[in-house]
């Protein structure tokens, strides 16, 4: 069943799973996912809290306990969902040793609601790392424009990042280089490099769903041809853009400090559109030294039928640029896409945090000791 997962691995794609409840980590499963599906990270976002603490599974406890302790709705949050990425980050540390601190992380994002304020956003992520407590975690962020600085002045603190949201090519490169500069403030304060890690969360499946939205509206021959290619060809420049950074020599000053290279991260790979093979997004996204975070829907899906065929990204470039252009050759903009993407991106997350704020008050007002 793993024989494709281990393949992707051997290429140099870290397979990180984008998931986490409570029951995840009591049952084992996580552990076996580690042990036999090649997983070596996990990612977490306000989506995923609100459907695995509205689901309820193995919070019960805890959630009386806040309740007779009284506290915050909003403590309350921080302090179950700390707890799942601390469990976590323990069942993955072996991984994290193993991999001198490359992999066997767990991503908690800041506040969504956060988003556009770079002060706040610094004093959460210090918050979280301090609340969380164990090396391998990754605090997310946001690549808003708000979220450039702030990045920049965490990783400076020496707090590792994984930087999410990312939609635009633009975009990546100011948070590679809110990255660098995060790093040339770490060294200056005279922190030890090898131990920051970063990775920049792009996002793929999204990216189709509003142009193809936007090709079939068109409805032309022209436009039909262009449907399910906008996604890897943005995603393939990216890595293009990382190729480039990372062989710069303002990286090459960091590296021999001992900094690591920040990988990307193919996020949201869960393919939306029945029409695509289910795989999409992780056999034609096979490059080295990256990352791709999957639902363990697309992470059977790749362990039962994915074709892993080697590197699938280099070499593309030139294609994956005449492929953007055709789209601006029909009538749509890029720029507008990405940012109703970005836009779309903190508006879903705030609205599953105001969810997950409004079914655990609800909790514990149920669970609240009668006085």
């Amino acid at each position: 069943m793993t024989d494709a997962l281990k393949r992707l691995s051997d290429e140099g794609v870290a397979i990180w799973l984008d998931d986490l409840s409570r029951k995840r980590i009591t049952s084992g499963n996580l552990a076996e996912l580690i042990d036999q599906s090649h997983v070596v990270g996990v990612t977490t976002n306000p989506s995923i809290f609100q459907k695995a603490i509205s689901g309820g599974d193995g919070y019960e406890q805890q959630l009386a306990d806040l309740a007779a302790r009284k506290v915050t709705v909003d403590e309350a949050i921080r302090m179950i969902t700390t707890a799942d990425v601390r469990d976590a980050a323990d069942i993955l540390r072996p991984v994290f040793d193993a991999t001198d601190g490359q992999d066997g992380r767990v991503s908690i994002e800041v506040d969504p609601r956060l988003a556009h304020d770079t002060v706040a956003t610094v004093a959460e992520a210090k918050q979280l790392a301090w609340l969380v407590d164990r090396p391998n975690t990754l605090i997310k962020i946001p690549a808003t424009k708000a979220g450039l600085p702030a990045i920049a002045e965490v990783i400076g603190k020496g707090i590792s990042v994984n930087v999410t949201l990312i939609f635009s090519l633009e975009r990546y490169r100011a948070v590679m280089d809110a990255y660098l500069t995060g790093l040339e403030k770490a060294k200056a304060a005279g922190l030890d490099l090898s131990l920051i890690h970063s990775v920049a969360s792009f996002f793929v499946s999204r990216v189709d769903t509003e142009i193809d939205k936007r090709l079939d509206a068109l409805g032309t021959a022209e436009a039909k041809e262009l449907r399910g290619k906008a996604a890897l060809a943005n995603a393939r420049l990216a890595y293009q853009a990382y190729e480039e950074v990372f062989s710069s020599d303002r990286w090459a000053a960091l590296e021999k400090s001992g900094a690591n290279k920040q990988r990307a991260l193919w996020a949201s790979t869960g393919v939306k559109d029945p029409a695509y093979k289910d795989t999409l997004y992780v056999d034609d996204l096979v490059a080295p030294n990256t990352v791709n975070t999957m639902p363990e829907a697309t992470l059977e899906a790749t362990a039962d039928h994915g074709q892993i065929i080697g590197d699938t990204v280099r070499g593309t470039y030139e294609q994956a640029k005449a492929e953007l252009d055709a789209l601006a050759k029909v009538g749509i903009s890029y720029d507008d896409v990405v940012q109703v993407l970005e836009d779309e991106g903190v508006e879903k997350f705030e609205a599953s945090w105001n969810d997950l704020l409004k079914s655990t008050e609800a909790e514990l007002k149920r669970l609240a000791p009668e006085a």
